[in-house]
């Protein structure tokens, strides 16, 4: 199996908002993506979230790691939950052929549409990072 390490961002307004994108084809998430060969963490996130929002980001601390293997995709996931500050940018959707729409949520919100973090999105900004294993 192939492994594929994926890296998101958690961006969280003052209002307790969270930033969501969805992909075509694939539902809501937290900006982000694959990591580039020859790229860091921090480097993918700060490049996936400036093409996903049209955000200057800025990587804080490492909130989550979750893995999966995905026989079906014939690969073996790492997914990577960072905190993000905002550092400049308008929320703009860059590439319509692959994001569909970009959303402010509420926590409630966010939570259901990521159950994949136990505790929610109040967990992840307890800085306490978790692993999930999720099959």
């Amino acid at each position: 199996m192939e492994r594929v390490d994926v890296v998101y961002g958690l961006i969280v307004s003052e209002e307790m908002k969270v930033l969501m994108v969805k992909n075509e084809g694939a539902g809501w998430t937290l900006p982000g993506g694959a990591v580039e060969k020859g790229e860091t963490l921090t480097e993918a996130l700060i490049r996936e979230l400036r093409e996903e929002t049209g955000l200057e980001t800025e990587p804080g601390p490492l909130l989550a790691v979750n893995e999966a293997f995905r026989p079906d995709r014939g690969n073996h996931v790492l997914f990577f939950t960072f905190e993000v500050n905002v550092r400049g940018g308008n929320v703009a959707i860059l590439h319509p052929d692959e994001i569909t729409e970009i959303e402010w949520v509420d926590l409630q919100t966010a939570n259901s549409l990521m159950p994949y973090h136990k505790g929610g999105v109040e967990e992840l900004l307890r800085g306490q990072p978790g692993y999930t294993f999720q099959g």
